[in-house]
């Protein structure tokens, strides 16, 4: 099990990868479903392997499409702490998790991620001396928005997603 458990996160690591370059950007804005494949790794194996999932997948992503920067670590720990938080709160309920438990865990770490980007956009613009009031806090409703459209979207396919992981890997985690 512990193969196909390796196997597993390194999919869904590179599926973030992937995810994350496939976004459509508008200025300040990302909307992408890099996140998901944290809350899959969440919702089969606990925090420890969704940690490594968001921290992986992310740091690659960041890697490739923007190199090392001062603040590359920034925009790494939301997708980490995203996947602590699911991966506990799913461990915490026997990952055994209702369509409302789902909606929680979608919701609440998509507003986690929101805040923290924002955060991590305030900090890297003041580094690279891009800081516009505007620029990080006019299009917050806009972001809030993205942000509730991704977890709806999140909440209609995890369970579906899971369900079919479970099967494939051939027991029950």
């Amino acid at each position: 099990m512990k193969t196909k458990k390796l196997a597993v996160n390194a999919l869904l690591a590179a599926m973030s990868a992937v995810l994350g370059a496939l976004s459509v950007n508008l200025g300040n804005m990302k909307f992408t479903f890099e996140g998901l494949p944290v809350l899959v790794s969440a919702l089969l194996f606990g925090p420890a392997d969704a940690m490594a999932v968001g921290g992986l997948g992310i740091l690659i992503y960041q890697l490739l499409c923007y190199g090392v920067t001062a603040t590359t670590l920034l925009w790494v720990l939301p997708y980490v702490l995203c996947g602590l938080l699911a991966g506990l709160y799913a461990r915490g309920r026997g990952f055994e998790l209702s369509r409302r438990q789902l909606a929680f865990v979608a919701f609440s770490t998509g507003i986690l991620v929101l805040i923290l980007n924002t955060g991590a956009l305030y900090i890297d613009s003041k580094i690279y001396g891009y800081y516009s009031p505007v620029f990080i806090f006019g299009s917050l409703p806009a972001r809030i928005g993205v942000c509730l459209v991704k977890a709806a979207a999140y909440t209609a396919v995890l369970p579906g997603l899971v369900s079919a992981a479970r099967r494939g890997l051939g027991e029950k985690i």
